[in-house]
């Protein structure tokens, strides 16, 4: 099987990628090469920094590899928090923080629309390709749901009346934004 290196230290996307992968792929987490520092996210677009990420490993660690970045950009926020979705209520932020910022922001809203954005890049044979996974849906007025994490407890999906954290591992990763990345990603490996 071929081995690739998912360029994250966050165990609960290490988990939703291994689940999906694990009968294609051995994916190899940051700690399983021996980095052990945090990746640096210093650009201004989801997509800027999945590369960051990426490039990083397969410069330093010579590993194929790839990274993702999400955002969840909520129209009444004019798009926002966006690409600073884990930064959102600060640099050391809990996802507890953001998630009641989010709340205490859309407090007055009636519009409640927000669209979850995933980008993965997979940088493999010196060679770089971007996957996209989009998933339209709502911001609840309070959190619902203890699965999950980040904003799952307050994002429902269209058509659906459940939010992320009221679903399992498995019926989240058949719609998420990040499970419609990863089928493009492993679509696209599948081809190699």
């Amino acid at each position: 099987m071929k081995t690739l290196v998912f360029a994250t230290n966050n165990k609960y996307k290490l988990e939703e990628i291994r689940q999906m992968l694990a009968s294609e792929f051995i994916i190899k987490s940051l700690s399983d090469i021996g980095c052990t520092e945090e990746l640096k996210e210093t650009k201004r677009s989801i997509e800027g920094n999945a590369l960051q990420k990426a490039k990083y490993v397969y410069d330093t660690y010579g590993f194929d590899c790839f990274a993702d970045d999400t955002g969840l950009e909520v129209k009444a926020l004019d798009g926002k928090p966006g690409f600073l979705s884990a930064r959102f209520a600060g640099k050391n932020a809990t996802y507890s923080d953001n998630t009641k910022k989010l709340l205490m922001l859309l407090k007055e809203a009636n519009d409640r629309a927000a669209i979850f954005r995933t980008v993965i890049v997979l940088i493999i044979q010196n060679k770089t390709y971007y996957f996209e996974g989009i998933v339209n849906g709502e911001i609840t007025h309070h959190e619902i749901g203890h699965v999950g994490f980040g904003y799952d407890p307050v994002f429902r999906p269209d058509g659906y009346d459940k939010t992320f954290a009221e679903m399992t591992l498995e019926e989240k990763n058949q719609i998420s934004h990040r499970g419609k990345a990863v089928v493009a990603l492993t679509k696209f490996l599948k081809q190699l």
